[in-house]
């Protein structure tokens, strides 16, 4: 009897610390979208140029890499995801004053709001509802990952407008599969650390943005 209780017990305390991190990564999460989103305005404010992107980019790749995990479990790990996300806030202004200059501009970055949060939404509801432990796609999306970026290092040389349209494409798939695994680790206990898996997923949204921004300014400038 009391075994069962012990163990009862333990899956009770799984659970409820399962869902302090879930929810402390979506409210955190959120603060962040928010905060990048007034940088970015920001940035288009002051006319920043285009390099700022580039800059920003390998600035927060830094920052997420090597001084984050040392941080991520006290408070200035919070501060730092602020700075991270900031930071890629600031860089994405320079490209959406880009694309608002198009003549369907606006229409491109709606969409791409949607598009991605439409994405972002469905995919980790069904996680959610479904709980399934997409732990397995780990070493896939990884190597696809780095497969990609070699790919997209290659066009930059290359500046082929269908290869930058199969890369982005092929961006959104493997971030969406990130997505799936994230908070598949999230749910079933296998990430602990909020800060962690709030800049995890923060990425995956920031790349499917800029993807879908791409993919749609491509096929915009077809019409």
């Amino acid at each position: 009897m009391n075994q069962d209780y012990l163990s009862v017990a333990q899956k009770s305390t799984a659970v409820f610390s399962t869902n302090k991190v879930l929810r402390n990564t979506y409210m955190l999460l959120s603060l962040t979208l928010l905060f990048s989103g007034f940088t970015a305005a920001l940035s288009m404010f002051l006319k920043m140029p285009q390099m700022t992107y580039l800059i920003s980019v390998i600035g927060g790749m830094i920052l997420a890499m090597f001084v984050l995990p040392r941080f991520a479990n006290s408070s200035a790990g919070i501060g730092i995801v602020f700075l991270i996300t900031g930071l890629l806030g600031f860089g994405l202004g320079p490209i959406l004053t880009a694309y608002a200059a198009l003549p369907n501009g606006s229409n491109i970055i709606t969409m791409s709001f949607v598009g991605t949060g439409a994405i972002f939404m469905g995919l980790s509801a069904y996680v959610l509802l479904t709980r399934k432990d997409f732990s397995f796609l780990g070493g896939f999306l990884l190597v696809g990952f780095l497969l990609v970026m070699l790919a997209a290092l290659a066009n930059i040389f290359l500046q082929i407008p269908a290869l930058s349209l199969t890369i982005s494409a092929v961006v959104i798939m493997i971030m969406s599969g990130f997505i799936l695994y994230d908070t598949s680790r999230i749910i079933n206990g296998g990430e602990t650390n909020y800060v962690l898996a709030t800049i995890g997923l923060y990425m995956t949204i920031f790349n499917i943005f800029i993807s879908l921004l791409q993919i749609l300014g491509i096929m915009g400038s077809d019409d």
